[in-house]
């Protein structure tokens, strides 16, 4: 039987980031709705989660993202969690984490979220130049990074940190600061993105105009592959294409869910949730999303129930990209495998073993491996 997890999106940010298409909303763009009032709005959909979930299965993780949750005070964020754990339990050993802004943390607010039960926080770094985050527009101080760091690890919670490469104009010496920056802090797990150009993002109007280089691809791959060997060096194995722990105890057994197709239910304004492969996303705006539920309606938008062919592709997509692999007894085109060893795009050895494991070849051209095998 399937897992349950529970997403909770809070859509709040201070400033909005020139590269983010995330459904997040400063201050002067909720049109009416207030952030004090986000306990209320959530307690309001988690009726209707139960409602359809009942209480058979407890809650093995708790993910709160965003936008940035450590907009909310401590007691919003353990006020959410409480009422989880009073409508579904949570789960003995439950992983529960929250994202969080070094610059909006403090020890109080930090003991607060241990004291409520939460156990991970993972920290959005970026980059430790401020030129890089700068062209970001990141407003965080590099130095409260691992100030933050410090006093979470102080009190026991598991760390991570969020690292994005390829912002326009960084350097690899740039890059490498901000690698070497990162494990110097010691955390438990390290994330590293490629920069996108989302579409309709202020950065990518910047770019269109000229006033900023687009990302050199060529250039991300190669910080890939150092970020990638520096991270193992200080004991710390990628596990996901993006995602490297320090041990399979710390791997973010939450992201590991989505990963193979386990139920979760996404709360709040634009969350995405699964549940026995049906899947529905919640309308975006705080302001609407309130409105459905003061109607004592469904925040749902739309839905859709995935079919055969679907899941499958899915299934390709998301178990290809963990280092655990993809199982290959679910792949017909044995023809397509082979060209895969043969381009050194997957393990060999592993595949005579019946999985699918990406090469460091491979996971540069984890898009490439998939639509061969689709």
């Amino acid at each position: 039987m399937a897992t349950l997890h529970a997403y909770v999106h809070v859509p709040f940010c201070r400033v909005r980031c020139g590269y983010c298409d995330f459904n997040t909303y400063t201050a002067t763009e909720l049109e009416g709705f207030s952030q004090s009032d986000f306990v209320n709005q959530f307690a309001k959909e988690l009726e209707i989660s139960r409602g359809v979930l009942g209480n058979s299965r407890q809650l093995e993780t708790v993910f709160f993202g965003g936008g940035t949750p450590t907009q909310l005070p401590a007691s919003d964020l353990v006020g959410v969690l409480a009422l989880l754990g009073d409508s579904f339990g949570i789960a003995t050993g439950a992983e529960v984490t929250t994202e969080a802004n070094p610059d909006n943390v403090d020890g109080f607010y930090l003991e607060k979220l241990r004291e409520g039960g939460f156990n991970r926080i993972s920290f959005g770094m970026q980059s430790a130049v401020p030129e890089v985050l700068e062209t970001l527009e990141r407003t965080h101080s590099p130095e409260n990074v691992p100030k933050s760091v410090r006093l979470a690890k102080k009190l026991e919670f598991e760390t991570s940190v969020d690292l994005i490469y390829g912002a326009p104009k960084e350097t690899m010496d740039e890059w490498k600061r901000s690698v070497d920056s990162a494990i110097s802090l010691e955390t438990d797990h390290i994330s590293a993105y490629a920069l996108i150009v989302e579409e309709g993002t202020k950065l990518a109007r910047q770019i269109k105009r000229g006033d900023l280089p687009e990302p050199d691809e060529d250039l991300q791959a190669a910080k890939y592959e150092w970020a990638d060997a520096q991270f193992a060096s200080a004991g710390l194995n990628w596990y996901e294409l993006s995602n490297w722990s320090r041990s399979k105890q710390t791997e973010s057994r939450h992201n590991i869910a989505y990963w193979v197709g386990n139920d979760w239910w996404g709360y709040g304004p634009g969350a995405h949730s699964h549940l026995e492969g049906e899947r529905w996303w919640n309308v975006k705006h705080p302001s609407a999303y309130a409105g459905k539920l003061a109607e004592g309606l469904s925040p749902e938008a739309d839905r859709e129930t995935l079919t055969e062919s679907q899941k499958f592709e899915e299934r390709v997509l998301l178990e290809s990209r963990l280092a655990s692999g993809l199982d290959l007894s679910i792949i017909e085109n044995k023809e397509a495998v082979a060209g895969l060893i043969a381009d050194d795009l997957i393990d060999a050895k592993q595949a005579f073993q019946g999985k699918l494991v990406l090469t460091l070849r491979g996971r540069l051209l984890a898009d490439l491996v998939v639509r061969r095998l689709v």
